[in-house]
């Protein structure tokens, strides 16, 4: 049964990786053929007994309902902080503030990945694009280098906070780990600092890139449409801090608490904002649905996986071949990370590894943070290195193509090699040097 499990989650994952338009109906299919075989072979795929505890399980235990409704309460926040065209106007002052255009530049890119730790990635980088072409067509600079700035930053920041990326929800789910866990853990820094370092370096690396533009622009006063977004986005940050804190036992008190103040946003932009119900169904309709779906599917297969041992089997092996060495462990879950996540959608490759991680790191006698950290930053930084890595990415390029700049995977790697290089080397020391 080991090798039937491990099969569908083969063809399920070349079929995703191949038809990537599809990659709801591969999820869900493969999800739903594990929950039959889990009828028929009760004792075999899933950790109980009974042929209706598959789907019970499945539904109960495997899908995280808490994440999900986070993911979706954040989205909906994020899209209405986009609305009110705060993150422009902080834009526009620090343009005005910048003693010339490449401080500026890098400012900008240093805040496009500050709003991504709280707004998805793709919103992050279609919000902060006319501000880039503006002031590339002020300036008669090329598009490219910002926007590919624009996406590489989003994404290397989207990994510091619980609510950044789904990724980092995942691995919350996976290590019971709170919003504050993020920041300190143990009483050790954590995730959100390894993340600063590689944006330190993301910084210096762009500040050398545009160390050429010297000239100072007048910048426009964007006019903000309203301040409640802005609210709610900092309600969440500090609600979730205090959820934290408090350790409420309530398993769904994250999700449901950013769930309500997604709603309530809802309803102020019909009443309010004097929006149609059509409109706020657009907005609802618009948002990541295919990431939600998809992931329901993906956390049944990895619980077939797990359950049915052999992500135990495969960490075994692993620790076989670094033959027990720390180091080696740590730079070959980052190594693999980056370069897969480069090609392949780091949602269900992080879901498969971080119990492999975990039980790594167990049998070479270490933190299991030390490598369930390094795949984290391996896996969100790796999708900087190539332009099909992130989604953030494929926007970009659409949007210099659009402007009259087609890019090639060639001209991507230039950049974004050294980048994610760079970063993840940053992020990566600082984590061996607190946690090995």
């Amino acid at each position: 049964m080991k090798f039937i499990v491990l099969a569908l989650a083969l063809v399920m994952y070349a079929l995703v990786i191949v038809f990537q338009d599809k990659k709801i109906l591969w999820s869900l299919g493969a999800a739903a053929v594990a929950i039959v075989l889990g009828s028929v072979f009760p004792a075999d795929v899933f950790e109980g007994s009974g042929r209706a505890f598959a789907l019970c399980h499945s539904a109960r235990d495997l899908i995280n309902w808490n994440v999900l409704m986070i993911y979706i309460g954040s989205m909906i926040i994020a899209a209405l902080f986009i609305y009110s065209k705060a993150p422009s106007r902080v834009a526009d002052a620090i343009i005005g503030l910048s003693p010339n255009t490449g401080i500026a530049i890098v400012l900008i890119l240093a805040m496009t990945g500050i709003i991504s730790i709280f707004v998805e990635n793709v919103a992050t980088v279609l919000v902060m694009a006319p501000i880039a072409l503006a002031l590339c067509k002020k300036l008669g600079l090329k598009p490219v280098n910002f926007m590919m700035g624009l996406a590489v930053m989003s994404n290397l920041e989207g990994t510091a906070t619980l609510v950044g990326d789904p990724p980092s929800m995942i691995f919350a789910s996976f290590a019971g780990y709170t919003f504050n866990d993020f920041f300190v853990h143990d009483g050790k820094i954590s995730v959100f600092f390894f993340i600063q370092a590689g944006l330190l370096v993301g910084c210096l690396f762009f500040y050398w890139i545009f160390r050429g533009a010297k000239d100072k622009v007048q910048a426009e006063k964007t006019q903000v449409v309203s301040l409640l977004p802005s609210a709610l986005l900092l309600l969440m940050i500090f609600g979730l801090a205090a959820i934290s804190f408090l350790k409420i036992e309530f398993v769904f008190a994250s999700g449901t608490y950013v769930m309500a103040l997604g709603i309530l946003g809802l309803l102020w932009h019909r009443f309010c904002q004097k929006k149609s119900w059509r409109e706020i169904w657009g907005l609802v309709k618009g948002l990541d649905w295919e990431t939600i779906f998809f992931l329901i599917g993906i956390f049944v297969v990895v619980g077939a996986l797990s359950e049915s041992g052999l992500l135990a089997d495969f960490a075994a092996f692993l620790a076989k071949c670094t033959k027990g060495s720390k180091l080696a462990a740590f730079v070959l879950i980052l190594l693999v990370s980056i370069i897969l996540s480069g090609f392949i959608d780091n949602v269900p490759y992080i879901i498969v590894m971080l119990p492999v991680a975990s039980a790594l790191a167990k049998s070479v006698g270490t933190s299991p943070e030390l490598y369930m950290f390094a795949l984290l930053i391996g896996s969100c930084l790796g999708g900087n290195l190539t332009p099909y890595g992130a989604s953030a990415n494929v926007v970009a390029m659409g949007i210099v193509k659009k402007e009259g700049y087609p890019m090639t995977f060639g001209s991507w790697l230039k950049m974004g090699a050294p980048f994610t290089l760079l970063t993840t080397a940053a992020g990566a020391v600082l984590l061996w040097l607190v946690w090995s």
